[in-house]
């Protein structure tokens, strides 16, 4: 049965946005809530004025990028962060123009929000989700480094600045310490969890702009180490390995349709949860995930209810990438964005994103779950957009000159009906 990234559902939406936003769940098993701080407070307030119908579309690309990515890598684990992916776009989507921002906008779901509610709306999503929880560790890091010379526009670099909190650099791409110091800011602000993102500086590059986020909770919970021991595992092809498996008996909220489960795992103070999408024995995950949107995952977590649940779960670590995200991106509608045509005049002149490279990893056990990603746009430069090719088909009746052109005398001429 296919159940080796029967996880990954819910890691996708590793609740990086506060429950209240789209479920709001109340404490399990009958402990009084912690009081929150002023800073969590001020957090919740945040959280409740992000606009929904941004946290719709970020949700919708979720779901699409994955079906993208699971289809493009079956028969392996997928781990991705879309929201370091949908932030390192939306800091490259300020610079682009034209078919260029109507292809990416569609790709990204975009399409219905101008670009200065898109961008107050990241700003808040990001100011509310770094403080939710004082006992989960998120942090959210942007930054621009642009080529020594490159002359980005003004405006481009002040909005990812003030939105984004984008950190601008600049950078002399052809120094052979350029790549390393990109690395080790990607490694620093993953705690040291994303190594070695940027493999080479091609020669003709003018920018980055990257995305890191790093996540750190312990369970509300948390499993008992003793409680862990070796049991079998059923993989994609039918096999069985033994895997440590751990196990709890607690309250927690639940739900199910006719042929698969979905568990809610809180963090701390529950505004941060993980969830458990578990098809039942028989039931092929990738195909679920194909048919998951927006709609059927709301569907699922309304249904979440508070139940007595026995839980055993394999305690694991994934490592997904340096993932190239060219073609998925592509496959979603900003091809564009990836030749030569391109339009990100918003940033400078003749430019396009070469390679989209995302990268993250997660452990997961006993006392909680450990994850960062890392997201980097490469902003290369091209030659000038060639004009649209002018259709010329010669497959009805024409007529035809053999003519000096220094003087315009037609030496001869006919008319063709049938050659």
């Amino acid at each position: 049965m296919g159940r080796t990234k029967l996880f990954l559902c819910g890691l996708l939406i590793l609740a990086l946005i506060p429950t209240g936003i789209v479920f709001s769940g109340g404490s399990t098993g009958g402990a009084a809530p912690r009081v929150p701080t002023e800073a969590e407070r001020k957090s919740d307030e945040m959280a409740q004025n992000v606009d929904p119908k941004l946290m719709a579309a970020d949700t919708r690309f979720a779901f699409d990028i994955l079906q993208e990515l699971v289809s493009e890598d079956r028969g392996q684990n997928v781990f991705i962060s879309p929201l370091s992916i949908l932030l390192a776009l939306a800091m490259t989507y300020n610079g682009a123009a034209e078919d260029t921002k109507l292809a990416i906008a569609e790709a990204l779901e975009f399409s219905e929000f101008d670009m200065e509610a898109l961008n107050r709306g990241f700003k808040a999503l990001l100011n509310s989700v770094v403080t939710a929880d004082r006992e989960v560790e998120v942090s959210i890091a942007n930054s621009i480094w642009y080529m020594q010379g490159c002359e980005a526009r003004e405006d481009f670099i002040q909005r990812n600045g003030t939105y984004y909190n984008a950190e601008i650099r600049e950078c002399d791409f052809s120094d052979p310490g350029a790549r390393d110091a990109i690395n080790s800011w990607i490694e620093e602000a993953t705690k040291g969890r994303i190594e070695e993102m940027i493999d080479r500086i091609p020669p003709d590059v003018v920018m980055y702009l990257i995305n890191a986020i790093y996540f750190k909770g312990d369970w509300t919970r948390q499993f008992s180490e003793s409680a862990t021991r070796e049991e079998e595992f059923t993989l994609e092809n039918g096999g069985r390995k033994m895997v440590p498996m751990m196990h709890l008996v607690e309250e927690l909220r639940h739900s199910r349709t006719d042929n698969l489960g979905l568990l809610r795992l809180p963090y701390g103070r529950e505004k941060l949860s993980m969830y458990i999408l578990l098809p039942d024995e028989g039931v092929n995950l990738d195909e679920i995930i194909g048919r998951l949107d927006e709609d059927s995952w709301n569907e699922l977590r309304s249904r979440l209810e508070e139940k007595e649940v026995v839980l055993a779960m394999p305690k694991y670590r994934i490592e997904y990438g340096v993932k190239l995200l060219n073609d998925a991106l592509t496959r979603m509608g900003m091809g564009i964005a990836f030749e030569s045509r391109a339009d990100f005049s918003g940033i400078g002149p003749q430019l396009y994103i070469s390679r989209v490279l995302h990268k993250a990893v997660i452990e997961v056990n006993e006392q909680g779950s450990e994850a960062a990603a890392a997201t980097a746009v490469e902003i290369t430069k091209g030659e000038a957009p060639k004009p649209k090719p002018v259709e010329f088909i010669v497959d009805r009746p024409f007529l035809f000159t053999i003519s000096d052109d220094r003087t315009g005398s037609i030496l001869f001429m006919g008319k063709v009906i049938d050659p």
